[in-house]
């Protein structure tokens, strides 16, 4: 075996997390965790100094996109990073993913207008997912298999640590008026974690598993979708926006359809129906990154209508972050019942946030703190209403899921994820349009904004509430019959 690879020798004692940081694997843990943290840090200062940047550059209106362009890139990086692995190797993959991030960061930084800032994001996202997916690759390359639940537990924890470092980077840049210095300090963060990666990885490993056949016309009208969708945001014409509406349906059920007879498949078997368990689990799983979309727009709502400055108001709509992370860690010692429970209980939770920051958020506070303390609570509601769910969903995919396609219903977990934020990144765009948030605009506009955005995603988490009581019936009767 070659310097470039490690060995990998099985091993009965349980692993320890002072293993990931032990010899070469530390190299490997700061490179693969580091990326990771950076993509997700990314993502919470550019919520954060959104506002700022359209202060300045203007591009109201596209408001959305910078998170919708984002995810959509995100999502075709992370479905073409195999590939990537396979015919650069680790090493060389994640320079290019490095490289590719810090241009759409420069690009973001020298941005003089919001269409320019929008290609930065793009370019940004697409390289951010490579990152992102890459880590989950090189993992299986680089550790052996008894340390990838550690593995997995570090990059898991990598997005925690993003909720409390990317609104400060984030907020202090934007309260000192300079919000592109907040992706210039990201520039050279990119080259050196591209730098270690490239130092420290193997060049190529015979051990990278065989590329499934990649879905592109799944993937190009999903593609269509998400941009049919964010052309319809900007118009103020009721008739654009509905046929832009019509238009992301008819695309989805062409990628339904195409799904359903191409053998390159985004989705394991009987997942695009929703009388199928798989169908209900990934449904739920939509609906809930659909549902938690407006929080896209609470840093510029606070700043607007309650008076928080850029620091403040990008912790608060962090705490939807920590509401999930605290969700997750609390409900993945349930079983059995209180699985069932909570995933009944978790989409609750998120219609009373939603509700609550319906009726709330459109207020003027001045900073009140009776106002602010219960918007804080409702973000924090949606966020422990889908922690508590989401690790039931996934094991629950995991085990209704075929053991042949274990691998394209985990892959399918990340896909429908981003997805769903996608078009609900697009669709909260298109209210907070037609609300008036650009036009007229000012505190009118964000108030009627805010009220029809809360109000209108409550939808989300009650069509989850029906998909998880059909999931939970059907896992009670498995139950049954086991018994």
């Amino acid at each position: 075996m070659s310097d470039d690879t490690q060995a990998i020798s099985p091993s009965e004692a349980a692993p320890g997390w002072s293993d990931l940081f032990a010899g070469r694997n530390a190299v490997y843990s700061l490179a693969l965790g580091g990326s990771v943290a950076l993509h997700a840090v990314n993502i919470y200062v550019a919520v954060t100094i959104m506002p700022s940047a359209v202060e300045d550059i203007g591009g109201l209106a596209y408001y959305a996109w910078s998170t919708t362009l984002f995810v959509l890139a995100s999502i075709l990086g992370a479905a073409l990073s195999a590939r990537l692995l396979s015919r650069a190797g680790a090493r060389n993959a994640y320079a290019i993913a490095a490289a590719i991030f810090a241009t759409g960061t420069l690009v973001c930084a020298l941005a003089p207008a919001m269409p320019v800032l929008l290609v930065g994001r793009f370019v940004q996202g697409f390289g951010g997912g490579f990152l992102y997916a890459l880590a989950y690759g090189v993992m299986r390359l680089v550790f052996a298999q008894r340390l990838w639940s550690r593995v997995i537990g570090l990059i898991s924890a990598m997005w925690g640590f993003a909720t409390l470092v990317g609104p400060a980077v984030g907020g202090i840049f934007a309260q000192l008026g300079a919000w592109r210095a907040a992706f210039w300090a990201l520039i050279p963060v990119a080259g050196l974690f591209g730098l270690m990666a490239f130092m420290a990885l193997p060049r190529r490993s015979g051990e990278i598993p065989a590329q499934r056949p990649l879905p592109l016309r799944q993937l190009l009208l999903l593609t269509a979708a998400v941009l049919l969708l964010s052309v319809g945001s900007i118009g103020h014409d009721l008739l654009w926006n509905v046929a832009s509406v019509v238009g992301t349906v008819g695309a989805i059920g062409l990628l339904l359809r195409t799904e359903a007879r191409s053998p390159a498949r985004l989705l394991p078997s009987g997942a695009d129906r929703l009388s199928a368990p798989l169908g209900a689990f990934y449904a739920t799983i939509a609906l809930l990154m659909i549902g938690m979309q407006p929080n896209i727009f609470v840093p510029y709502l606070l700043q607007r209508l309650h008076a928080q400055p850029p620091l403040l108001a990008g912790y608060l709509a962090a705490l939807l972050a920590i509401g999930w992370t605290v969700g997750s860690i609390l409900s993945a010692t349930w079983h059995a019942g209180g699985a069932r429970r909570g995933v009944l209980w978790g989409p609750m939770l998120c219609l009373v946030g939603l509700v609550l920051l319906a009726f709330l958020m459109p207020m003027q506070s001045a900073g009140a703190a009776v106002v602010l303390l219960p918007i804080g609570a409702g973000l924090l509601c949606i966020g422990l209403g889908i922690g508590f769910t989401w690790p039931h969903l996934v094991t629950g995919i995991l085990k209704a899921a075929p053991p042949s396609e274990h691998e394209i219903a985990t892959a399918a977990i990340a896909t429908v994820q981003l997805s769903a934020a996608a078009l609900g990144a697009a669709g909260a765009g298109v209210v907070a349009n037609l609300a008036g948030i650009a036009l007229p605009g000012g505190v009118a506009g964000a108030s009627s904004a805010a009220a029809w955005l809360f109000g209108m995603f409550a939808l989300a988490p009650m069509l989850c509430i029906v998909a998880a009581r059909r999931t939970s019936e059907r896992q009670e009767d498995a139950t049954r019959r086991r018994s």
